[in-house]
């Protein structure tokens, strides 16, 4: 008897250093997105995606890997969370400023930090917030791209109409919004071609193959391609367990 309880928690220790490992895992997945409705005249679109940072610092391998292969850099929200330190913040923000323009959309996260002292944060190192707002990054006139972001839903501050007023009808939509439950808000007057997320971390620790929340993965929901991320960091605990972390390098071109 003695032997075997020594045995489980030998088993149990050697599980949790595994699960801290893997928390800290630093993975880029290339990913090339086609589309029948990309504009004709703009050149492929390079995206560096990362959400759900947390607390982790991002990692100099993670930027030396994807370092001149970016256009812009979208942050998918959780960039924070109570009591990380701006300092770590202003870390990540330097690193990843190095890829490109960086944009960001709010999780549920983020509104934990001192609101004021984050957007002026946010503002110093030239990060673009897309809060219930849409710009356009390239094409032409008559079919331009637009990058929409709207803020999370899980305090209702996301407003998708908001988010929309004033996009083109004939452009090229990608949206950003950190739940990926938003997709049930959408209409296909919307028309959205791709929807980018992230909030679930996998389900962060599955056991037997389950989880809270399914892996991350690129699927089709009402003909918009969603693609869903593990994230970056981790939440409660830094532990995962099959369902690594992981930042996106993603490359969207015509077919």
């Amino acid at each position: 008897m003695i032997e075997l309880i020594g045995l489980l928690i030998c088993c149990g220790l050697l599980l949790l250093i595994y699960m801290l490992r893997e928390a800290f895992i630093d993975k880029v997945k290339v990913e090339e997105l086609r589309f029948d409705d990309y504009p004709g005249s703009a050149e492929p679109l390079n995206i560096f995606f990362i959400s759900d940072i947390h607390r982790r610092k991002v990692h100099e391998r993670i930027i030396s890997e994807v370092m001149g292969k970016t256009d812009i850099v979208v942050i998918g929200g959780d960039l924070t969370e109570k009591g990380v330190p701006f300092d770590r913040i202003q870390h990540n923000l330097q690193k990843l400023k190095k890829l490109g323009p960086v944009y960001f959309i709010w999780g549920n996260n983020d509104y934990e930090a001192e609101e004021t002292a984050f957007r002026r944060l946010l503002k110093s190192n030239g990060v673009i917030l897309l809060e219930n707002a849409s710009l356009l990054l390239g094409g032409d006139e008559d079919h331009p791209l637009a990058l929409i972001g709207v803020e999370d839903l899980s305090f209702g501050r996301d407003d998708i109409e908001k988010a929309f007023d004033g996009v083109p009808d004939d452009s090229f939509r990608i949206l950003l919004a950190h739940n990926p439950d938003t997709i049930k808000k959408l209409e296909k007057r919307h028309q959205v071609s791709l929807m980018l997320s992230g909030h679930t971390h996998g389900g962060q620790i599955r056991i037997l193959g389950f989880g809270m929340y399914q892996r991350g993965c690129i699927s089709t929901v009402a003909g918009t391609v969603v693609m869903v991320s593990n994230g970056y960091g981790t939440t409660a605990l830094p532990l995962r367990l099959g369902a690594p972390p992981e930042t996106h390098l993603i490359t969207i071109k015509g077919k």
